[in-house]
């Protein structure tokens, strides 16, 4: 197996990607009413960035399976991001 610089690239936006949606809708929502009674504000924002890595990469792999070449790819890991933050907010 070789070592493909524009897939590594694309993994490396696509953790970014995650990670800034994640913890700008941590500040932006704010913590849940549980979240602030049993843990601190850091545990809130590390969660949400790691659910915010794994929505980017839902996006990310959707958007390929659906055909969409280009940056296309990119803007769906940014609503993979959002979509699952959402429904991980709506769930605790």
């Amino acid at each position: 197996m070789q070592f493909d610089p524009a897939l590594a690239a694309a993994l490396v936006v696509i953790i970014v990607i995650g990670l800034f949606i994640g913890v700008v809708f941590d500040r932006v929502a704010g913590p849940g009413w549980f979240a602030r009674q049993v843990a601190g504000s850091t545990r809130t924002v590390v969660t949400s960035a790691l659910i915010g890595i794994a929505g980017s990469f839902i996006g990310f792999h959707l958007s390929n399976v659906l055909g969409i070449l280009g940056f296309v790819p990119l803007l769906g890991a940014a609503i993979g991001a959002v979509a699952v933050l959402w429904g991980w907010r709506m769930l605790r």
